[in-house]
């Protein structure tokens, strides 16, 4: 049985923990980074993730950390603007609309938004050149010891790892964090999400549009042209009953829904790639460290697609463990430094996923009465322009 050192193991090989191996790699740390599951990098490709992500100015940072966002930047479409548009009125038609506009706080887009697919296949590329860095798609880790000196990982091709900091960036299931004894505190809203491209007559303009009736909101975000016309991503929230419906109909019949959903706001939506549909929860880990180990991504948190918060917490984690481990690097994966991390990222985990939690639960509402005063609460935040701005600079993880 081979026995390896490294400095760092990354169990998930994911577009947080790609980005970490990246990060970490590039900071001088010897890094093993593992996933059952080889990242599929086409957009045509069986099982290809169709969802896009968009990176707000705080995670451009921790890409250009990681040498990633020179690669990126030019397939990004900037979001300016934030729409939110409320049809919670007895007619599915705008009757309210307040821009959430970029200018106002800073002289950057809040964002830019990539497909996950090109992320995966840009993160790939840029571990390449790593030498520092060692990628194991195709390999699970199968087991986990940890003691006061180490984690000892034993992977699922027989190989043994002894790292000082194990990472657990392996998903909602986390079996390290399993391994760890961890609890999560899970709440389920029976609610899916159909994600896929779209189409559309109308440029899109750079803005992010979220429009809120019932069951969740339909967000579009745009994404470069496609053929000659404007695209944009869309993740379209429901019931799971109503998401399996709207999923089963004939292009046709479920093209003329979702531009009935979207009151036709860029014009009629065309279908421009296969549809993925993905369960809605919200998870919180107890801790997000223990002993020589530190939970990011979803092992940690997961929340609905609500501001594009999910990958932007997830790279928040890595910039607090990078910059923990910068500052000391003789005392990676020690108890002090994983203390510091989850005193430092915890509550502010917490707090985001409560208040993420809530502002889907509003989405939701299936009541008029309880729409209205939905609609009439975002016309007060959106009115005091301190409160908006403050708003727009917390969704971005600004001080």
């Amino acid at each position: 049985m081979t026995r390896i050192s490294t400095d760092i193991l990354i169990s998930g090989g994911g577009v947080a923990g790609m980005t970490a191996a990246a990060a970490f790699g590039s900071a001088g740390f010897r890094v093993i980074c593992v996933d059952p599951a080889p990242p599929i990098t086409d957009a045509a490709a069986e099982g290809a993730d169709l969802r896009t992500t968009a990176l707000m100015q705080p995670s451009v940072a921790v890409m250009q950390a990681a040498g990633l966002w020179q690669r990126l930047s030019p397939q990004a479409s900037a979001l300016q603007i934030m729409r939110i548009i409320d049809a919670g009125g007895p007619v599915a038609e705008p009757r309210l609309i307040k821009d959430f506009d970029a200018a106002d706080i800073s002289d950057q887009p809040f964002g830019w938004n990539l497909p996950n697919w090109l992320l995966r296949r840009e993160m790939v590329a840029r571990l390449a050149e790593l030498p520092i860095v060692d990628f194991r798609p195709g390999t699970a880790t199968q087991k986990v010891l940890t003691r006061e000196s180490e984690a000892l990982i034993t992977l699922s091709d027989g190989t043994r790892v002894a790292a000082r900091l194990l990472i657990a960036a392996d998903g909602r299931n986390s079996p390290v964090r399993q391994a760890l004894g961890i609890a999560v505190k899970t709440i389920r809203y029976g609610q899916k999400a159909l994600a896929f491209a779209v189409t559309h007559p109308i440029p899109h303009e750079n803005v992010s549009t979220e429009i809120h009736r019932s069951g969740g909101p339909f967000t579009l975000v745009p994404l470069p042209d496609r053929n000659g016309l404007p695209c944009s991503a869309v993740v379209w929230m429901e019931t799971g009953a109503e998401a399996a419906r709207l999923a089963a109909l004939p292009v046709p019949e479920f093209e003329a829904e979702m531009s009935a959903r979207s009151c036709h706001v860029l014009g009629p939506l065309t279908l421009a790639s296969r549809l993925t549909l993905w369960p809605m929860i919200s998870q919180i880990a107890d801790r997000m460290a223990g002993e020589r180990t530190a939970l990011m991504a979803e092992a940690a948190h997961v929340v609905p697609p609500i501001g594009a918060q999910g990958l932007n917490m997830s790279l928040a984690d890595l910039a607090v463990l990078l910059e923990l481990a910068q500052a000391n690097p003789s005392g990676l994966g020690s108890p002090a430094m994983l203390d510091a991390y989850n005193r430092k990222r915890h509550w502010e985990v917490a707090a985001r996923v409560r208040g993420i939690d809530a502002l889907n639960r509003a989405s939701m509402l299936a009541s008029p009465t309880l729409r209205d005063l939905r609609a009439k609460a975002l016309d007060a935040l959106y009115s005091a322009a301190p409160v908006r701005k403050t708003l727009m600079k917390a969704g971005l993880g600004l001080r």
